[in-house]
């Protein structure tokens, strides 16, 4: 068995928290959960706490304010990769990924690779509740991204994933700065830039199923400029060497 912890950011999470730690539990028995929750005014992290004592194996990291979702994934791979865990998986809190497919991203750790993404967008991946023009759209996006960045995945922007923790140690958290969809695709852009295995398995992505979406459009264009220039970067950079040789 692989000691696993799976991070949890929250941000008024009341009506979904409870029933998806008991799902994790459910699926899961020996991982570990931390929930990264940014001082949430609906008391998700008092309610955490409660299911804590009735599930265990469920710890709480109390940020002080609101700092966005990917300074949340940066504090809980911290916390993570002090405690000696062999696998760090994240996901989402409000029920749009489903617990029940974590022993498949576990099981593709397991079988060699260091990035485990849950893909929309290979076969057998779906998102039943998205219009066809939101799915276009969110589509269209990732393929620019592996075609900026040169990444061999088809859904970078996915936030379901489990890490090799020896391959998250190698990445320098300090310089990972962008948040929402342009944090996932950094990250996996740092793994393929180690050389890392990054496999892809389908998931069913469902809408949340209380609360509200924190994405927002200004995380979107923050994504867009920011693998723009990664890209660029990188072409750059390999047109310098070429230039040299």
């Amino acid at each position: 068995m692989l000691r696993c912890l799976i991070v949890l950011p929250t941000y008024d999470e009341a009506t979904n928290v409870a029933a998806v730690l008991r799902r994790i539990r459910a699926a899961t028995p020996g991982s570990d959960v931390l929930v990264v929750d940014d001082a949430s005014p609906d008391g998700t992290a008092d309610i955490v706490e409660a299911v804590a004592s009735e599930l265990g194996n469920i710890e709480v990291l109390r940020r002080p304010a609101k700092a966005g979702l990917g300074s949340a994934y940066r504090d809980g791979f911290r916390w993570g990769l002090d405690r000696g865990y062999e696998v760090i998986i994240e996901m989402d809190a409000d029920m749009s990924h489903d617990p029940s497919d974590l022993p498949r991203l576990i099981a593709s750790v397991d079988d060699g690779a260091d990035l485990a993404i849950g893909a929309r967008y290979v076969p057998g991946g779906s998102i039943p509740e998205w219009s066809w023009h939101r799915r276009l759209l969110s589509r269209q996006g990732n393929r620019y991204a592996a075609w900026a960045l040169r990444l061999p995945i088809s859904d970078a922007t996915s936030g379901f994933r489990a890490y090799r923790a020896s391959t998250l140690a190698k990445v320098d958290l300090a310089t990972v700065r962008a948040d929402g969809y342009g944090f996932q695709v950094e990250m996996a852009y740092q793994v393929a830039g180690q050389g890392g295995v990054i496999a892809e398995m389908p998931i069913r992505f469902s809408e949340r199923t209380g609360g509200r979406s924190k994405m927002s459009s200004r995380i979107v264009v923050e994504a867009l400029v920011l693998v723009t220039w990664w890209g660029l970067r990188d072409r750059l950079h390999r047109t310098a060497r070429g230039d040299q040789r």
